[in-house]
């Protein structure tokens, strides 16, 4: 079967590789020392710092292999080249909530890049989905998930920055 593809935006792509590079030259170093120090004080069955620190380093050899596989299935979208007559990845759109008459901004991103504190919803979310392919002056509902309408007007569509 094949892997989903992992759809990032520049911006996401160089996060993870920055994310990767220091997991790999700095943490990796950081948490060595922690053990070497840890074995050194003697009776590993009863110490802590040294289980601490082989948790640790268990888990940024996972993350490593989490961004690895990540980028082995990336596919980039070129926000320069996106086309603002309709939403799609690496857009940023601006809304208007009809119900609360609030209006907001989000960045369309890739499943991987989501981050709703910072206002960036996945294509594969409910309002991401609905918004794919929407154009300025439509008119979107979507079902949250405790089952209520929500509908947004399009304002605006943007390439990211």
């Amino acid at each position: 079967m094949a892997e989903k593809k992992n759809i990032l935006t520049y911006e996401g792509l160089t996060a993870l590789e920055d994310e990767l590079q220091d997991l790999k030259l700095n943490r990796r170093k950081e948490v060595a020392a922690k053990i070497k120090e840890a074995r050194e004080q003697g009776d590993l069955s009863e110490n802590a710092e040294y289980d601490a620190a082989k948790d640790e380093q268990r888990d940024i050899e996972l993350r490593i292999e989490e961004i690895d596989k990540i980028l082995k299935n990336a596919e980039v979208v070129v926000e320069e080249d996106v086309d603002v007559n309709a939403i799609n990845i690496g857009c940023s759109v601006r809304l208007r909530d009809l119900e609360f008459d609030e209006e907001m901004v989000y960045k369309i991103v890739g499943s991987t890049e989501a981050d709703v504190l910072g206002n960036k919803i996945s294509n594969e979310s409910p309002v991401g989905a609905a918004l794919i392919g929407s154009k300025v002056g439509d008119t979107i509902e979507v079902e949250t998930p405790n089952g209520e309408m929500v509908k947004y007007e399009i304002l605006e569509i943007q390439k990211s920055k």
